[in-house]
């Protein structure tokens, strides 16, 4: 079965609402945008709650009965908009996350800014006023009360609105459903007025056919472009593709094997995206990494015809592997992100240089491709091992003994691996599934870790897939009380802290601008390490109710945590597992990332 027809999860621990009276017919404004909730099927709203929207939630809980959707509390809008951004990772399916007025998306600002370079569709949910100044409450209304509250978030949302009535408010969030699940997707955000929620209405209006506003299917890319595009294939020596943002169903990473192996095409992908196609396949010519690697920049100069599809940042992997232009090589390009370029951000990257532009979605594109291709021979090699194959002697724990031990924990179980930290190589685990891996956070920045790995536990919930999140202390402490939320509403997860005890990779920072000035780099460290006192990660694990194992800095030691952790998450527990790794391999890998950095930079 595709990921994308899973099923929701069931046996969530269920806050059942006390039955009203007999005879209670009054209706609400906040009613009415309930019932148009219930229509688009939310699964889930994530929320932390607050009076501007004190009506919906009132409707959500005494009118849908908290069921379809079923509200998740959670303690930070943070937390809120990351975990629906982690349940779409896993299940491509959208949520819902409802924030509190102007402070509370402020503090959901920067959840909504990864989902949006991650191209992830959240129906973000907020409120204001009331907009009648004559409506206000003293002081706090008028705090909580913008203008023009969607401008917060407008660079990087793909649409916003403040509807004036019940029924604009009813189509507003019709729209904002087709735009948030329209490629290239990602968040909307709409303003609800407070009065409006808690206007009293004769009755309620009726609720459109929800169908008949769902997004359009997927383009297709031009006839001439795909004959063009299947010309260049054909007459390729040494073909390379990159596989970058498609979606998670099964049948489409059959496409992306079968077109490959048809074409004999390397392969190359990105640890800031999700799996797309099998690591230990002949084919993947290079470990999966988050800069260019020397192996991929020289599969790359080798190509003569590169197939993108929606690699993210093709212009400055080409520059990383050619300098200027990419010498001799046919690029076909194979996305509808064009769509979503606004002027705020500059998330849209570089200008790439492209020979075959398809616009059209690459899920869409692959199957055509494979059928319109002749192909040609190839012979299969066998693939080097994966790097931490083995468990580490005893001895400091770095980054690729952790994984090492980890995969020996788990063995052959199916598994998301749901993050990984900077310092994590692509040859530490093999990915042979679209839900071995869940990519990065979309916006780079720090804290969204927990968050995330709590709404992609959730989408996995029931499934026999175990969900597992390794993330770096500084994400992990950020973003520690989004597992309140897990443990309340019984989702078991694992989390792994790759604990440093530093912001390591600012430390390297700090180190080269030390070396470029003739200044001591042995004072890199300040400002960075998180110590004396050392942070205690699984002591914070556990006041959020998880189990929490550890620090250990030992091999030994966390093969055991790992195995009773392990065991404690698959009866339903949310388990964090504290590694204390040394810095060593972590700088290694960190310093390696930003060289390539650097040299993509011209330095």
């Amino acid at each position: 079965m595709d990921i994308g027809k899973k099923p929701i999860a069931s046996g969530l621990l269920q806050e059942t609402p006390i039955a009203g009276e007999a005879g209670a017919a009054s209706c609400w404004g906040s009613d009415a945008i309930a019932e148009v909730l219930r229509a688009l099927d939310l699964p889930f709203i994530a929320l932390n709650p607050g009076a501007s929207y004190r009506g919906l939630h009132d409707s959500l809980v005494n009118h849908l009965g908290n069921a379809r959707p079923q509200m998740l509390l959670c303690l930070h809008e943070e937390h809120a908009v990351a975990i629906a951004h982690g349940y779409y990772r896993a299940c491509e399916r959208m949520m819902g996350a409802a924030v509190h007025s102007n402070v509370g998306l402020m503090h959901a600002s920067m959840a909504i800014f990864n989902a949006w370079c991650d191209r992830v569709p959240v129906l973000v949910l907020g409120a204001t006023g009331p907009v009648d100044a004559a409506k206000r409450r003293p002081w706090i209304d008028w705090i909580h009360t913008a203008r023009d509250q969607g401008a917060l978030v407008r660079g990087f949302t793909k649409w916003d609105d403040q509807p004036a009535s019940v029924p604009a408010a009813q189509e507003s969030l019709l729209r904002a459903a087709l735009l948030a699940n329209t490629a290239p997707c990602g968040p909307v955000y709409v303003c609800l007025d407070a009065a409006l929620q808690e206007s009293q209405i004769d009755s309620l209006p009726h609720v459109a056919d929800v169908a008949r506003f769902a997004p359009p299917p997927a383009a297709r890319p031009a006839r001439e472009m795909l004959a063009r595009a299947a010309a260049l294939l054909d007459g390729a020596q040494r073909p390379v593709i990159l596989a970058g943002r498609v979606g998670r169903s099964e049948s489409a990473w059959s496409s992306r094997v079968a077109l490959a192996e048809k074409l004999g095409a390397r392969v190359l992908t990105d640890l800031k995206q999700a799996a797309a196609f099998p690591t230990d396949h002949p084919l993947h010519a290079a470990p999966a990494a988050t800069f260019l690697s020397s192996e991929g920049a020289e599969v790359l100069r080798a190509a003569d015809v590169i197939l993108s599809l929606d690699w993210l940042d093709l212009a400055g992997t080409l520059k990383s592997a050619y300098g200027v232009e990419p010498a001799g090589a046919k690029v076909i390009q194979v996305s509808v992100d064009l769509h979503s370029h606004r002027g705020w951000s500059m998330d849209h990257q570089g200008l790439a240089p492209i020979d075959c532009h398809l616009l059209a979605e690459p899920d869409a594109v692959v199957p055509l491709l494979r059928d319109a291709v002749k192909g040609r021979a190839w012979t299969p090699t066998a693939q080097p091992a994966a790097r931490a194959a083995a468990a580490p002697a005893a001895g400091d724990l770095t980054v690729a003994g952790l994984a090492a031990v980890l995969n020996e924990a788990l063995g052959a179980a199916d598994t998301c691996l749901i993050r990984v930290p900077l310092s994590w190589s692509g040859d530490y685990r093999a990915f042979r599934h679209p839900l071995d891996y869940l990519g990065a956070d979309g916006g780079g920045g720090i804290g969204s870790g927990p968050g995330m790995a709590v709404g992609a536990a959730l989408a996995l919930r029931g499934s026999d897939r175990l969900p597992v999140a390794v993330l770096g202390d500084g994400d992990f402490l950020m973003g520690v009380t989004a597992l309140w939320t897990a443990t309340h509403y019984r989702v078991p997860l694992l989390v792994v802290v790759a604990n440093n005890r530093s912001f390591f990779n600012d430390e390297l920072h700090q180190e080269r601008v030390a070396r470029e000035r003739g200044r001591p780099i042995e004072n890199r460290w300040i400002g960075q390490r998180i110590a004396d006192p050392d942070v205690d990660c699984a002591g914070m694990a556990r006041a959020q109710g998880a189990l929490g194992f550890g620090p250990m800095s030992e091999p030994h030691a966390l093969a055991t945590a790992l195995r009773e952790a392990i065991d404690a998450v698959r009866a339903g527990a949310v388990a964090i597992v504290d590694a204390r790794v040394a810095t060593g391999y972590h700088g290694a890998m960190a310093a390696g990332m930003l060289r390539g950095a650097q040299k993509a930079a011209g330095k």
